[in-house]
């Protein structure tokens, strides 16, 4: 039991997340009628979310480090408007669009970058000053027009499903992946468990482990049932997967992941300690650029139109995931899984309070408290360790 209690104590903001996440679900499951979690609802979350979340993983990084960036929605609209002059109005291949798209959002990344790591300008100026230049170049680009539409072929990573198999109205390929992903998930889990082991650090009890695994492999594989039943697993799903694996990889067991948070940690200690804080902080804004590009894509992929109002926001939406799920203000703390339940928290928000017919005023207003209040969990919990 006294594992048990260290352990929520020391992931007490993820954990609470969780559980707030699964309280919020069932609660607007009950308000809805069982509207929520119906298969083609849970695919609509997944689909209108999938921007944000994608904006949430660069974002805390940045945040980790101590900074913040405020131009990542312009970023996404004049991504998405390059690429709509490069698809529709010179008729370049999809492929080649996205990949000078992502290149030019890497060097707008690089330079605020720049301008942070080296010229020392406080990251909140550099970036308002993006939100404002970006925002300006998109409606100077489309000329204050929309332009559609796109191939079909774009349009597909963000409305496009994994092809599948059906068989009695369900998807097999869906549900083969959930079953697939719960033996890498259990395989990966026993070997770190034996790592932990080896090397004497200190492990859950075996019945709790367990429960954790039996927990974990149930909730996926009702996930992918879920998405089965209506039209498999869309394309962005994978893609945003893949995010997740590959930058929890790197802040988890990489050099350049432990450089990150030891500059967010202390900057100056860092630097003493070899790491290359310019460089790393650099690095981070060139990372949020082509996210923030990627960001642009899927958005003008599932509207079918680069537009110059797009992006609006999208910002303020991905700091809030990230401040929700446990990132801290003061950089240092902070997870890529973490970000992805604080943008999910925020999603189900939208999804059930639209459902029952809450208006916009009422919406922006909730999700301000809710932010509020997760901010202010994190300082309680820690001054209350410093005690």
């Amino acid at each position: 039991m006294e594992t048990v209690t260290k352990l929520f104590k020391n992931n007490i903001r993820q954990y609470g997340m969780i559980i707030a996440l699964v309280v919020i679900m069932l609660l607007f499951e009950v308000l809805t009628s069982g509207l929520l979690l119906k298969p083609i609802n849970i695919t609509n979350l997944i689909l209108q979310n999938s921007y944000i979340l994608v904006l949430a993983i660069g974002m805390v990084l940045v945040i980790i480090t101590g900074h913040i960036d405020l131009s990542v929605g312009s970023i996404a609209a004049f991504v998405g408007a390059v690429a709509a002059i490069m698809m529709v109005n010179w008729q370049l291949p999809a492929w080649l669009a996205v990949i000078a798209s992502l290149l030019v959002g890497a060097l707008i990344g690089a330079w605020q970058g720049f301008w942070i790591a080296y010229v020392r300008i406080p990251a909140f100026i550099v970036t308002l000053a993006g939100m404002l230049l970006f925002r300006g170049l998109t409606m100077i680009v489309l000329e204050g027009q929309s332009i559609s539409p796109f191939p079909a072929g774009f349009q597909k990573i963000s409305s496009g499903f994994l092809p599948d198999v059906q068989f009695s109205g369900m998807g097999l390929v869906s549900i083969i992946v959930g079953i697939a992903l719960t033996i890498w998930y259990i395989v990966n889990e026993l070997r770190e468990r034996a790592s932990q082991r080896k090397y004497g650090f200190e492990v859950v009890s075996q019945g709790l482990f367990l429960l954790k695994l039996i927990v974990v492999a149930a909730v996926t594989n009702l996930f992918t049932f879920v998405l089965a039943s209506y039209a498999g697993i869309p394309n962005i799903l994978v893609l945003l997967f893949v995010l997740i694996v590959v930058y929890s990889f790197v802040m988890n067991r990489t050099v350049m992941g432990r450089h990150v948070y030891a500059l967010g940690g202390n900057e100056k200690a860092a630097g003493l300690s070899g790491v290359k804080t310019k460089k790393v902080t650099f690095w981070v804004f060139v990372n949020m650029g082509t996210l923030a590009a990627v960001s642009g894509l899927i958005f003008a992929a599932r509207l079918n139109a680069a537009t110059p109002r797009a992006g609006t926001n999208f910002e303020l939406d991905a700091i809030a995931a990230c401040f929700i799920g446990g990132a801290s203000a003061s950089g240092g703390i902070g997870t890529v899984f973490g970000a992805i339940i604080g943008g999910l928290v925020m999603g189900v928000l939208n999804n059930g309070m639209s459902l029952i017919g809450l208006g916009i005023d009422w919406q922006q207003g909730i999700k301000g408290l809710v932010l509020l209040l997760a901010v202010a969990f994190d300082i309680y919990n820690k001054n209350k360790r410093a005690a």
